[in-house]
């Protein structure tokens, strides 16, 4: 018997997300399964409260930025394709790609995307700019959470 990850994930959805992602059979199987066991309302959807529960992104200083990634604006819900889409963007670069086919889109994973992914995560208020004040944000709050370090390993 499969585990609940492989039961409920139809062979061409794994097909379907390899291709959009790059990821592997294995590394969607086993994503699927920690989506799931995150997934506390058992609806096939993630809120930002389930992201939240994730202790690694509760005590990072950008967590709440990388939480508000999985959520298209105007959502509050995101289901497992879209939770994969956000992730394909922290996987490793691969330069050649690409070139396995010149028409094909360009990979989530890409510099270009990674780069636009990375400003978007800056980007408050979503008009194509970082501003000053975001810019100090985001400083100030990697600032205290570095001062908290030092503190707590002295």
């Amino acid at each position: 018997m499969g585990s609940r990850a492989s039961r409920l994930l139809r062979e061409e959805e794994i097909e379907e997300i390899k291709k959009e992602t790059g990821f592997s059979h294995s590394q969607i199987t086993r994503l699927y399964s920690r989506f799931t066991s995150l997934d506390k309302g058992e609806n096939g959807t993630l809120s930002r409260e389930d992201f939240q529960r994730i202790p690694e992104l509760a005590i990072n200083p950008l967590g709440d930025r990388i939480i508000n990634a999985f959520f298209p604006e105007g959502e509050d819900q995101v289901n497992f394709r879209g939770f994969m889409r956000t992730l394909a963007h922290f996987r490793p670069i691969e330069d050649n790609e690409k070139n396995k086919n010149p028409s094909a889109t360009e990979p989530l994973n890409s510099r270009t995307n990674k780069l636009l992914f990375a400003f978007r995560l800056y980007d408050l208020d979503r008009d194509d700019k970082i501003s000053r004040d975001e810019l100090l944000q985001v400083l100030e709050k990697v600032d205290v959470e570095q001062k908290m370090s030092i503190r707590f390993l002295h």
